[in-house]
């Protein structure tokens, strides 16, 4: 008998504070031909011949969609089957969870202000951090003793090192903020070789929050060739409902415009391409611009379709919460701990993490693996005799021993 086709559950992340990744995921609307298929006797339907066929009518799959849509929040009848006293106090658990609800929104709201009031403290800190950078001040000596590691450098590199810097002397850290980002993957799979001469001149990164809820990502720059900004900023919205648990909502996101100089433009490349005149018949070449991959596109993050847009992009979604992860990481991560990102110290935590939640993973999945050996076990111990006894007439049979080392591998 062939397996039923099961439907596959959708996921729901964590409602989002400004620390977190989005709850909602974005509308997508799906617009296909009418299906034309025969009827399908279940019994002679397979995985396979699903698969196939689902995959030649995605107006199939968007139907039945549809209809199971239809009925999500429906009552299945069993609460207004129960007796009046029953539903009496059902209700008054509704109305003790709404009160619950109201504090979970007031325990957010009171997060943020928190959030806010020890950013106010981070502040002055971000701001000498960029003064030194830049090379406006240097260091106190009691900022440089906290900031050594335990062991005791060589004196004989250092005195190399200072006769090199005599020779050659250097202003600030050169091209901070363009190796942080470089060092955390995420945006280093953004940033390409014509970037990187743009965001040389990158000297600040801060961030601030918005009157409503949500924040604003500065990027500061020197100047230079590419464009006339000072700085170029992207700020993320949070919807003005609060989620279910009181969590702010993740709602869109907004990039300033960039002030590209002539023939500049980072997110255009040109391309050659052949016309041919209908009169004369003459051809040329002309030069045209297209767009192309570049760090510079996140400034111009995708926006959530409406519910009448017939052109949604299948991979909406996944862009969607790709820019707002993008947003958090900088937000979150790099900012607080850019010197970390420099210097490289910070992947070993990102490692270590990811390392950690792999082992918790895989342990998950070790706990599965023995359940179903366990299920195993008890529906082929027959089969497993019948084995060991046939290998005994053929003189090959092997000591128990073996025989269960090999069913664990």
């Amino acid at each position: 008998m062939s397996e039923p086709i099961r439907n596959k559950k959708a996921d729901f992340p964590v409602a989002p504070t400004p620390q977190n990744t989005p709850a909602n995921n974005a509308p997508i609307s799906s617009h296909a031909q009418q299906p034309g298929v025969s009827s399908i006797k279940e019994e002679t339907l397979d995985n396979a011949t699903a698969a196939s066929l689902f995959a030649r009518n995605p107006a199939l799959v968007s139907m039945i969609q549809g209809k199971l849509g239809q009925l999500v929040g429906r009552s299945s009848g069993y609460i207004e089957s129960l007796p009046p006293s029953v539903r009496r106090r059902v209700a008054g658990l509704k109305g003790i969870q709404k009160e619950h609800s109201k504090l979970e929104g007031q325990f957010q709201e009171e997060v943020l202000e928190l959030e806010k009031k020890y950013f106010a403290k981070f502040t002055p800190l971000y701001n000498r951090r960029s003064t030194i950078i830049n090379g406006g001040v240097e260091p106190t000596d009691d900022e440089v003793e906290a900031g050594k590691e335990d062991e005791e450098e060589d004196d004989e590199e250092e005195s190399k090192e200072s006769k090199k810097e005599e020779g050659a002397p250097i202003n600030g850290i050169p091209e901070f903020w363009l190796s942080a980002m470089k060092n955390q993957i995420s945006l280093d799979e953004m940033i390409t070789e014509r970037d990187e001469e743009a965001l040389k001149h990158l000297t600040d990164i801060r961030m601030e929050y918005l009157d409503r809820p949500g924040f604003r990502l500065i990027f500061e720059f020197s100047e230079n060739e590419f464009f006339t900004n000072k700085t170029i900023s992207k700020s993320y919205f949070y919807k003005d409902e609060n989620g279910y648990a009181g969590d702010f909502i993740y709602d869109h996101a907004e990039g300033s415009p960039i002030e590209w100089k002539e023939d500049k433009d980072l997110t255009l490349r040109l391309e050659s391409k052949k016309q041919r005149n209908k009169n004369t018949k003459q051809t040329r070449v002309v030069k045209i611009s297209v767009p192309t991959e570049s760090f510079f596109n996140f400034f111009s993050p995708p926006q959530p379709p409406t519910e009448d847009d017939e052109s949604v992009a299948s991979d909406i979604e996944e862009r969607l919460e790709l820019d707002y992860q993008l947003g958090e990481d900088i937000k979150e991560k790099l900012i607080p701990r850019a010197i970390d990102w420099f210097t490289g110290e910070a992947i070993q935590f990102e490692e270590l993490n990811d390392d950690m939640e792999d082992i918790g993973s895989e342990e998950d999945d070790d706990e599965d693996d023995e359940d179903e050996d366990d299920e195993n076990d008890d529906d082929h111990g027959s089969d497993r005799d019948v084995e060991e006894d046939s290998d005994e007439e053929d003189g090959t049979s092997k000591p128990k021993k073996e025989a269960a080392e090999c069913k664990q591998n």
